[in-house]
């Protein structure tokens, strides 16, 4: 991809400012999917009503139906600097709305302003993705991509945990005025950057709804889809499962949390920070198959450890970190494969295809994965997941042998 990479873009100032937008996205969402959970169950909402908030995230799920409207209008650096800042306005707006309402009386309109803020927040990252590709080329993608994982991973483990902490302790408005200026503060970085630098893209790229159809007939496309849909599914099964397996081998909640929520999350943020670097040192194709054997030693470890009637905790805080540290570098290897698998004029639109399939898998192995504990026990769960993971690893041997 002949790109103009522009020199801040390789760090300093250009991985701080895509850090702050990414980790804008994921805070808010994290607060308000945990947040409405608990004060729901907490003025007694039917468990199938709670269930109802996952709906909360279709925006995510289904933003690629206006991704190229993103790329069509997004032609040079101020266009997609424009289109971030006005995006993350309406978002931190929305949120803003939200919190001045009274949840107890309001919270159906609540709800809806979410999933508003959400459409924003994901309109946010289309534009966020496509710049990152057009200001980053090369090795610097994994370095990118770092900083999206860290954003993500720290903003779960602040809005889903330090957050619930403060919600107690200040209040609902308090705490939601808070999140709407830390969402407009985070736009700072890149205010400071009057134009990022790309090579402004012509009328001939700009995407068409049929992108959807002619991103699948791309030749040798299905290779990457492959890779997409198999590279964490192992990892992705065992941690939908986890807080089940703890409850049942006898921990609390407050210990779950500390264990899974903090713990684990601390080693997602580290390990993909650590992973960028290691994918620009070593390329994609090597960090495909060391990554996935080490998904394949935590799948591993984990069946093992199911043959032990009571782990000792220290044994399961290591598995946890494990586990969480393969996500965290999984992440980076798919996202900056999916980068490389882009078509000039359209990064927004393809990349977005790309996450959206891996969430999709993801949705689809969670699922699977209750049923498969609950027919054969956490035996067979995790040596159907070791399956997968080896499966994966052979598949990375055979189709990226070159």
């Amino acid at each position: 991809m002949n790109h103009i990479i522009n020199k801040e873009g390789r760090g300093g100032i250009g991985l701080t400012m895509f850090f702050c937008l990414y980790i804008a996205q994921s805070i808010p969402s994290s607060f308000f999917a945990t947040a409405l959970q608990v004060m729901m169950r907490e003025a007694h909402y039917s468990l199938a009503t709670i269930g109802l908030l996952q709906l909360v995230k279709l925006p995510w799920v289904l933003k690629f139906l206006w991704s190229p409207v993103v790329d069509r209008h997004c032609l040079t650096g101020r266009d997609f600097r424009r289109c971030i800042i006005g995006s993350e306005c309406v978002y931190a707006l929305f949120i803003v709305l939200a919190g001045l309402l009274d949840v107890n009386n309001n919270l159906y309109l609540i709800i809806a302003l979410v999933c508003l803020s959400l459409v924003a927040s994901a309109t946010q990252d289309i534009a966020t993705d496509a710049l990152a590709i057009l200001m980053h080329g090369g090795k610097d993608k994994s370095m990118v991509n770092s900083m999206q994982s860290m954003g993500s991973f720290g903003g779960a483990l602040i809005g889903s945990g330090l957050l619930l902490l403060i919600l107690h302790a200040f209040g609902w408005r308090s705490v939601t005025l808070c999140l709407g200026a830390f969402v407009l503060l985070m736009l700072v970085p890149l205010i400071m950057r009057r134009e990022p630098e790309i090579v402004a893209k012509t009328t001939k790229e700009r995407a068409k709804w049929s992108d959807f159809a002619s991103f699948f007939a791309q030749r040798g496309i299905w290779r990457q889809i492959g890779f997409l849909l198999l590279y964490y599914a192992s990892i992705i099964g065992i941690l939908s499962m986890m807080r089940p397996w703890l409850v049942d081998l006898g921990y609390t909640m407050k210990e779950i949390g500390v264990m899974s929520g903090m713990v684990g999350t601390s080693a997602a943020f580290c390990a993909s920070f650590g992973a960028g670097f290691l994918v620009r040192r070593i390329g994609v194709h090597a960090s495909r198959v060391l990554f996935a054997l080490f998904i394949v030693l935590t799948t591993l470890y984990f069946l093992a450890m199911s043959y032990v009637s009571q782990p000792s905790a220290w044994l399961l805080y290591f598995g946890i970190v494990l586990m969480w540290s393969s996500y965290g570098m999984a992440t980076i290897v798919v996202y900056t494969s999916a980068m490389e698998c882009v078509r000039k004029g359209r990064e927004g639109t393809d990349f977005t295809i790309q996450t959206v399939l891996t969430h999709l898998s993801g949705i689809l192995i969670a699922s699977l994965s209750g049923g498969v504990a609950d027919h054969f026990g956490y035996h067979g769960l995790f040596f159907t997941e070791c399956v997968i993971a080896v499966v994966s690893l052979l598949y990375i041997l055979v189709f990226f042998r070159k």
